[in-house]
């Protein structure tokens, strides 16, 4: 009797399966556009949260999400409209959402060029969480790119007090500073960094050297930091500084080693790129700037584009070049220095 009853539940237990299978919801528009900005697939993502949009699914996420599809695609103005629409969803009220899309926001107001409009909603995320170091770095940067150097520093001050151990702030302070042609007031912050009461690791001292230009000291802490799980800043810096002290070729075995086991690191592709093209190896530096390109990592893909052009440009293939600056151009039209390289590749 046991053993029919058995029986008996099996195709019961079947058939519900399948009802439960077959009620079971696809994935929302909403859910297939995040899953498309995972893959870097930002003109499919826009796609889909256009379609989610029509379909009334949640706007603020809709919204949200199209604007970082907006971002990758390089196209800030409508990014930031994106944003703005994703923000007027809230009604006021302030979460976790809206200090997030606040950034993505301030992100679309630099890249398009609109300063003001981004440090204002820099100064917006401070007024809803005034220990917000990040937004005191970004506000400070964004003072830096409008000229007030005073302002910049009164924000990089604050940030550095308010996390006084992020090692990482004091140095993209100091090279903001420095690319802003104020390489002495960039140094002094490194000069605060080294001179702090926290522990410090042979890396961090390692980077702070780098910075201070005391290359040896800072081989020398890079190479004390080597062990079994070398990470891609230890060798990205430990490179720099061989190239710094004209060891080019142990620098690009360094990269070459590490790309062979983690080929996902854009960033060492770049810089593999570049040194190759200080060997006058453009062939190798062409060949490193294409498997940056192609990790589709957008946070290095200007940079890298760019760089493959003036590759081809060393290599003489001057109608390649002009050809890759016209598609360069279309995805960042605001880049003067690539406008004017242009008109120069349109006489070749």
């Amino acid at each position: 009797m046991i053993m029919k009853k058995f029986l008996y539940i099996i195709p019961l237990l079947c058939s519900l399966l399948l009802i439960s299978c077959g009620s079971a919801k696809e994935k929302s528009y909403t859910d297939q556009g995040m899953d498309a900005l995972e893959a870097l697939d930002f003109a499919g993502a826009a796609s889909m949260f256009d379609a989610a949009l029509s379909a009334g699914e949640d706007a603020q996420l809709a919204y949200r999400g199209k604007g970082m599809a907006l971002l990758g695609l390089a196209q800030y103005t409508e990014a930031q409209k994106a944003f703005e629409n994703a923000l007027a969803q809230s009604n006021g009220r302030i979460h976790k959402i809206e200090y997030d899309i606040s950034y993505y926001l301030a992100v679309a107001q630099v890249k398009a060029g609109d300063l003001q409009a981004g440090y204002d909603t820099y100064t917006a995320i401070i007024a809803m969480n005034e220990r917000d170091t990040k937004a005191y770095y970004l506000r400070g940067k964004v003072s830096l790119s409008m000229g007030d150097l005073g302002s910049a520093l009164q924000d990089f001050d604050q940030s550095v007090i308010l996390a006084p151990t992020d090692y990482d702030n004091y140095i993209n302070i100091c090279k903001d500073l420095t690319n802003a042609g104020y390489a002495s007031e960039g140094l002094a912050y490194i000069q605060r960094a080294k001179n702090t009461d926290y522990k410090k690791s042979d890396y961090q001292m390692g980077v702070f050297h780098y910075y201070a230009g005391e290359y040896e000291e800072a081989r020398n802490r890079f190479e004390n930091s080597r062990g079994k799980k070398d990470t891609k800043d230890l060798i990205l810096f430990l490179g720099k500084t061989y190239e710094a002290l004209g060891d080019l070729n142990y620098a690009t075995a360094l990269y070459t080693e590490f790309l062979a086991t983690h080929p996902e690191e854009a960033e060492l592709y770049a810089q593999l790129g570049l040194a190759k093209m200080e060997l006058k190896d453009y062939e190798g530096a062409l060949a490193a700037f294409d498997a940056g390109i192609a990790t589709g990592n957008v946070e290095y893909m200007q940079s890298l584009q760019f760089d493959r052009i003036v590759a081809y440009e060393y290599l003489l293939d001057f109608k390649k070049a002009a050809v890759l600056m016209q598609e360069y151009l279309t995805a960042y039209p605001n880049d003067e220095t690539a406008a004017r390289e242009y008109e120069f590749l349109k006489t070749r």
